[in-house]
């Protein structure tokens, strides 16, 4: 009777309710669309790297296809040639020559450019552009590059003709005539048929060859103090 008495008697203590259908928030909901955003932004980026690294091995293979398409071409011409050798600067320091080869009437110093696509340059401009599909890269005027090694090659054998070559190992192409001594691989023999040196005192072009080789720098301890000096 006494607890009858008391809960009818006592007012009655009012909770809050708790709808069932209320959510209750806890920061969840709003990770969806973060994480989809960071899923997307992480696949470009991934695509970004992966298309950069494909294209940086693509250079590298052109760039020794090309290395070894020359290399046959001129020693499928001459046996008297040279690859990948260092020598004395003109002006101090040491200069590579990525190819030289004893002609009827002298020596060509040939540079090679593995390229594709469309090479923009002037003869007396410092500097050339290459466009390779969306890949756009400055490089340095090979001719005027190539022209210091000449110089070398020259003080080697002063008596000799050399002249300076400039080689496009790839598929390029030149919208407008490019400088008289820089050709496509495929144009390499007829050039060196037509190619029409100055005049030379050599009586002795065996010797004056031999003593070209004996200058030439392979080893390895003249390969480091060349790339200390570029670097």
């Amino acid at each position: 009777m006494l607890i009858r008495i008391l809960a009818t008697s006592l007012p009655l203590i009012a909770l809050p309710a708790l709808a069932a259908d209320s959510p209750v928030p806890t920061g969840i909901t709003s990770v969806g669309p973060a994480a989809f955003l960071f899923t997307i932004a992480g696949a470009l980026l991934l695509t970004l790297v992966l298309r950069s690294v494909a294209s940086h091995v693509m250079r590298i293979v052109t760039g020794r296809i090309g290395a070894i398409r020359i290399r046959r071409a001129l020693e499928a011409r001459s046996p008297d040639v040279l690859h990948d050798f260092i020598l004395p600067g003109a002006y101090g320091g040491l200069v590579k020559i990525d190819h030289a080869i004893l002609t009827a009437g002298g020596i060509l110093c040939i540079q090679t450019k593995h390229y594709s696509g469309i090479v923009f340059g002037e003869h007396d401009e410092p500097q050339w552009t290459n466009v390779d599909g969306t890949t756009r890269k400055r490089f340095l005027n090979p001719t005027i590059q190539n022209e210091g090694r000449t110089r070398a090659l020259q003080n080697v054998v002063p008596d000799v003709p050399v002249d300076n070559v400039v080689v496009f190992t790839g598929n390029v192409e030149f919208p407008t005539p490019p400088p008289h001594n820089v050709i496509r691989l495929g144009r390499l023999n007829s050039f060196i048929d037509k190619h029409v040196f100055g005049p030379s005192k050599v009586k002795d072009w065996d010797a004056a060859w031999l003593t070209v080789k004996s200058a030439a720098l392979t080893d390895e301890a003249s390969r480091k103090d060349l790339q200390a000096q570029i670097a």
